[in-house]
């Protein structure tokens, strides 16, 4: 009989958030340790030989051209390039020193401790109250003052619950855009995760809204990891601890462009003095 899923990702030591790192300082658990990855959609090569770690209860901002690869090892992170047909990875991925990608891991169960929040907010067609309940009751939780619990702490922590409690029937879909990306982040809390990733969680807002999610983002790393592509500079240097600028190789041969990992450090030195003069030109604008 096989193991159950829970066994293989999901009972791993989650740190208090007492004893995380301060930013700037050495860095604490490694979360995610990359090795030598590289990712393939059937013969096209996304993207090539990245190597990092990402550490526990930080902001990480992944950023560089459209085309470098940042989603799309953003999405192995979760196993999400699983779903897209033809897509392998090569390489290691490790969370919190196990394999992401052996055999006996289940996708599933790695997505129960790796959550996700996409660029467009996408709630469900459904109340507000169930939006955020929907994890949890996937997950065999059918109590309802537990389940009233769970959906008070979520929009909670989202910074929503004043804003909704008086209208939790209310349709998720009758949100403004901020709210519903709020929404969006207290359905992916509300199952626990370990660790969250973002996919340009404000590009489609207005600047107060990006503030919000931004002052959000800043709450949530007491408790979670947090992982965010971005391609707006300003919040990267903002909200993130650490910086990736990612870049493309063109081979002008094929007509092929592959995302590689050009630079990854503490967000201070990328910004103010990076060490590759690709990085240079990214961040004072010289290229896009």
């Amino acid at each position: 009989m096989p193991e159950p899923e829970q066994d293989v990702v999901t009972n791993l030591p989650r740190p208090e958030p007492a004893i995380r790192q301060q930013a700037g300082s050495a860095p604490g658990t490694t979360v995610f340790g990359v090795r030598n990855v590289s990712i393939w959609y059937s013969s096209f090569q996304a993207v090539t030989d990245v190597s990092m770690e990402i550490y526990e209860h930080e902001i990480t901002a992944f950023i560089g051209s459209s085309g470098s690869g940042k989603t799309t090892v953003l999405r192995s992170f979760d196993r999400m390039n699983d779903l897209v047909p033809g897509a392998r990875l090569e390489g290691e991925i490790f969370y919190r020193g196990q394999s992401l990608y052996a055999p006996e891991v289940s996708p599933i169960a790695v997505r129960r401790r790796i959550g996700m929040v996409f660029q467009k907010p996408n709630p469900f067609p459904k109340s507000i109250y169930d939006n955020v309940a929907y994890g949890p009751r996937i997950n065999g939780i059918r109590d309802k003052h537990q389940l009233n619990e769970i959906v008070e702490h979520s929009l909670r922590q989202a910074a929503l619950w004043d804003e909704v409690k008086n209208r939790l029937g209310t349709s998720g879909l009758s949100l403004s855009g901020g709210q519903a990306q709020r929404l969006c982040i207290a359905r992916t809390i509300a199952v626990e995760p370990d660790v969250v990733l973002m996919d340009e969680p404000a590009s489609a807002l207005d600047p107060i809204a990006t503030s919000a999610i931004e002052d959000l983002m800043q709450e949530l790393k007491a408790r979670y990891t947090i992982v965010i592509v971005t391609h707006n500079m300003q919040q990267a240097t903002r909200v993130s601890d650490r910086t990736a600028f990612f870049s493309v190789l063109i081979n002008d041969e094929s007509d092929t462009r592959t995302g590689v990992l050009v630079e990854y450090g503490p967000t201070g030195q990328i910004f103010q003095s990076p060490r590759d003069p690709r990085t240079q030109a990214y961040v004072t604008g010289r290229i896009g």
